[in-house]
């Protein structure tokens, strides 16, 4: 396991000296399918590029992250993602209401699964879709869960800035909002 704790100790060499994400880039069949679909569904909104960018590609931004769509220069070779697997590649967002989104996803037909963790007492609803190339998005109330350091990372966790504004205090729903 990487020894990020004593890197930061020694306050060289080590981790690199990052501050977030900025963005995810996904390459698309259509910059325009996949445009409507990021702001649409997920809400994201165009923003500015780069002029000198001479290819086919489409930035947007919302919820402090960007996403680039970048047209495939071959497209005929993405592969159909047909089976929704929670356990493939995917971005995932937090939401307010995970029943909004599930009412939402069947006004627009877009198929998707339900999944519920439960640790500790502390339930996790989630929902997994695609984008229109296949790519896998999460929909959670993932921020219940607290992020707990591992027992040797402690030091580190201490400069992660979402660690520290994790509110460790929040109750637990009794159960998935799936089954009431």
């Amino acid at each position: 396991m990487l020894n990020t704790t004593a890197a930061m100790v020694s306050g060289g060499g080590g981790v690199l000296p990052l501050a977030s994400l900025n963005h995810i880039s996904t390459v698309c069949r259509s910059v325009e399918e996949s445009l409507d679909f990021y702001m649409n569904v997920l809400g994201f909104t165009p923003i500015r590029r780069p002029g000198s960018f001479n290819f086919d590609d489409a930035w947007l931004f919302n919820y402090g992250i960007g996403i680039h769509l970048l047209l495939s220069e071959h497209p005929e070779s993405l592969p159909a993602k047909e089976e929704i697997n929670p356990k493939d590649n995917h971005i995932s967002f937090q939401c307010e209401s995970m029943v909004a989104v599930e009412r939402r996803l069947k006004e627009l037909g877009i198929p998707y699964i339900q999944r519920c963790v439960e640790e500790d007492g502390i339930y996790v609803d989630q929902i997994f879709f695609h984008d229109p190339d296949g790519f896998m998005i999460e929909i959670c109330n993932c921020d219940k869960l607290p992020v707990v350091p591992l027992a040797d990372q402690t030091f580190a966790m201490a400069a992660c800035k979402r660690a520290a504004s994790v509110k460790q205090q929040q109750l637990p729903m009794p159960d998935c909002q799936w089954r009431k």
